[in-house]
């Protein structure tokens, strides 16, 4: 079976839910016409069925290997993801005076959810480039944003989040990387885990977001910087120079996303690992909290996008798979299992929740992109407000929902979705991981009670409730 995108599921989501004829009325986004973004997703749509997807149990099987320091991707990613940069794919929604398309946030999400229904580890590495992108024009000075930012839209080079260590997961007070003042620059020391795609050889530099501590830094998060460490040095007209001290020292062996390599990255072996602060010191978690909810955006959607490819693996086995007899007695040798009550109520719900998570996941990208284009001030206030209200549902709704979905993807299959041959166990086991990385469920609902709604009076949610209940009263009057 190869995923097949679902491309008027999607355009019904972007064109009678969404509203893509608004957002192409916003300043910025006139390109973006229904016409154009229809071109897209069939575009889309073909690379990640014909590309992406067949890469993917490759990436299951192979996995990454470490030598000297260096990760070797599987077979054909390199290829891939040539291919990927030449087509443009990772730069839809970025900047265009820095190189990218200047698309709304709204269309690229429905992009990147094939990315990650057809090969989720393939997904994760443009899903951190973005993310780092973000973090990096909303804070970084405009020399860094002009040597780094071409570059990692153009795709050539890639970004990652370096936050945790050893003792430092969840609660990042405990960072304990140091980086000292050396000139124009600063010289880091300490040791990350958990950094995925930290060392790879898809692009020609890896550019690394670091949190660290100053010398005089106060305890706790009140004293991260944010730090930019490139794998390779970059000289002034853009050109690499030297190999910069920083190394990947072990990759994880994991149950799912083999394709992607989760590393251990050291930084400051020798001399120490030249980077370059982002913004103010003391700063670091702010900024990189810019980088991180874009980030768990993209993880809900890669949980709803895993899940749209686990329920048509399902649906497959289910037209096909003949078993047992009718509710009348009749035999079932011309009928797959697709036609009892159980099987048909598990791809119901699986499809009705993919399409309900769908829906959440654009409505959130479209209140970022309101947010940034809207002329109207309060509105794009309001806008952001619903965005970042949105993130922590989108996040841990749809990463829960996503691994239910394909563990009942496996029940479909009976005993043959257990055995790895089918492909059913992977998307299960690649799917696990979403619930946890970019922030367990728990810390989702910490966030959406903590900081999205108690610390404006519940302002967002009241402007959504007003919403729901406007238009519950106009359905009511059809």
């Amino acid at each position: 079976m190869s995923y097949i995108a679902p491309v008027k599921d999607m355009a019904f989501m972007l064109n009678k839910v969404v509203g893509l004829s608004e957002l192409s009325e916003l300043p910025g986004f006139e390109d973006a016409t229904p016409d154009l973004v229809d071109a897209i997703l069939e575009e889309s749509a073909k690379f990640t069925s014909d590309v992406l997807a067949p890469l993917n149990s490759v990436g299951d099987v192979q996995g990454c290997q470490l030598k000297d320091g260096q990760v070797s991707m599987p077979e054909g990613w390199k290829e891939a993801f040539d291919q990927f940069i030449e087509n443009g794919w990772g730069s839809l929604s970025f900047p265009p005076q820095y190189g990218g398309q200047g698309l709304p946030l709204t269309v690229s999400t429905a992009v990147q959810e094939m990315w990650h229904s057809a090969n989720m580890s393939f997904g994760l590495c443009p899903l951190l480039s973005q993310a780092a992108v973000d973090a990096l024009e909303h804070h970084a000075s405009d020399e860094l944003k002009q040597l780094f930012l071409p570059k990692m839209v153009e795709g050539v080079w890639s970004g990652t989040m370096n936050l945790t260590e050893p003792q430092a997961g969840s609660d990042l007070a405990a960072v304990r990387t140091r980086a000292e003042p050396a000139g124009d620059h600063y010289l880091l020391k300490g040791q990350k885990i958990y950094i995925t795609y930290g060392e790879h050889d898809l692009t020609e530099n890896i550019i690394h977001l670091v949190l660290a501590r100053l010398p005089d830094a106060p305890e706790g998060v009140k004293g991260i910087s944010l730090f930019i460490v490139p794998k390779f040095l970059v000289n002034d007209d853009g050109s690499l120079g030297d190999r910069n001290d920083v190394h990947c020292v072990s990759i994880e062996h994991k149950l799912g996303i083999h394709g992607s390599p989760t590393c251990v990255m050291s930084y400051g072996d020798n001399a120490g690992a030249v980077g370059y602060l982002v913004g103010k010191e003391h700063h670091g978690l702010s900024y990189m909290f810019t980088m991180m909810n874009q980030a768990r955006h993209a993880v809900g959607v890669q949980g709803y996008g895993i899940a749209e490819t686990a329920y048509q693996k399902a649906l497959e086995y289910a037209r096909d798979r003949k078993q047992g007899v009718t509710l009348l007695g009749k035999d079932e040798d011309d009928q797959g299992i697709i036609h009892h009550p159980d099987v048909r109520r598990i791809l119901m719900t699986m499809r009705s929740s993919i399409e309900a998570m769908r829906g959440l996941g654009l409505e959130c990208a479209a209140a970022f992109d309101y947010a940034k284009c809207h002329p109207d001030e309060e509105t794009r206030a309001m806008m952001q407000r619903r965005g970042e209200l949105l993130t922590p549902l989108v996040k841990g709704w749809s990463t829960e929902v996503g691994v239910e979905l394909c563990s009942l993807g496996v029940q479909v299959h009976g005993g043959m979705g257990f055995i790895e041959e089918t492909g059913a166990a992977q998307f299960y086991r690649d799917a696990r991981i979403v619930t946890i990385y970019e922030g367990t469920t728990a810390i989702q609902a910490n966030d959406l009670i903590g900081r999205k709604t108690a610390r404006d009076g519940g302002k967002a949610v009241g402007e959504l409730y007003a919403e729901m209940r406007n238009t519950l009263t106009e359905l009511k009057a059809v």
